[in-house]
């Protein structure tokens, strides 16, 4: 079969078995995948192509599972602008959706403990604005005058087998006019509120990940610990506290 014949050839959808239409498959490293399967793969998810058959069922059936997960998400802080970032901080979790029906949109939802860095990009492009003469060249104006155009992406890494990294922008991008000065230094656009509001942002994204994260881990981790068996000065028995601090006995206070 030649070429044109493999392009027009009728293929079927190794996950749903329904025939997929001309331009519509999603080539798998093993077999076809059609538009609709490929909808309900995560959003995060960039290694289709390099994926067997079995590797995507096993990541949608992740994703039906995950929807139950979107119904018990209880959201106790929004961070982020356009994009955001949803935290669940009594359940230990969090989301990242640009979607307003987040529900409906079944967002892959992850533990504060599977976050394992988060960084910032900030893209700046520089071009100088110059002024037309009357014979149509173009000069400098004195001091002269510049745009800035900055790009801000939050990148949140983390542990899991369908992806390893949350990239995405924080809104738009940020734009500011500056005129250099008038003895050479240009006049530093980083200084302009709109900027230093969208890094405050940034910022705030990281540092709550972070911390959060940190937190988590040292609580699975004293948890974990063996707890200690003390003699009660109450009452005299051998007991292990409970989580407040007390006898499991007579109830009473066993901390120093």
């Amino acid at each position: 079969m030649g070429f044109f014949g493999k392009l027009f050839e009728k293929k079927n959808c190794d996950i749903c078995g329904g025939e997929i239409g001309l331009l519509g498959n999603r080539k798998l490293e093993d077999g076809n995948l059609c538009k609709e399967c490929a909808k309900k793969l995560s959003p995060w998810f960039s290694e289709r192509r390099q994926s067997t058959v079995e590797e995507i069922r096993a990541q949608l059936d992740y994703r039906d599972a995950n929807r139950a997960e979107v119904e018990k998400f209880h959201v106790t802080r929004t961070l982020g602008l356009g994009t955001k970032v949803l935290l669940d901080e009594d359940a230990g979790k969090f989301l990242v959706t640009s979607a307003q029906r987040w529900q409906e949109a079944n967002p892959d939802i992850l533990d504060f403990t599977q976050v394992t860095g988060c960084d910032v990009d900030i893209d700046e492009s520089k071009t100088e604005e110059k002024r037309k003469l009357p014979e149509g060249k173009e000069v400098s104006y004195n001091p002269p005058r510049y745009h800035y155009s900055y790009e801000f992406n939050v990148n949140i890494h983390v542990n899991s087998p369908w992806f390893d990294k949350l990239r995405f922008r924080l809104g738009n991008d940020v734009e500011v006019d500056a005129v250099g000065s008038r003895v050479g230094a240009s006049v530093n656009p980083r200084q302009n509120v709109e900027y230093q509001e969208r890094e405050r942002m940034a910022n705030e994204i990281r540092t709550a990940l972070t911390q959060v994260r940190r937190q988590v881990r040292k609580q699975g981790e004293e948890a974990a610990a063996p707890k200690q068996v003390i003699t009660c000065p109450w009452c005299g028995a051998t007991t292990t506290p409970d989580a407040s601090g007390r006898c499991e006995f007579c109830g009473g206070s066993v901390n120093n």
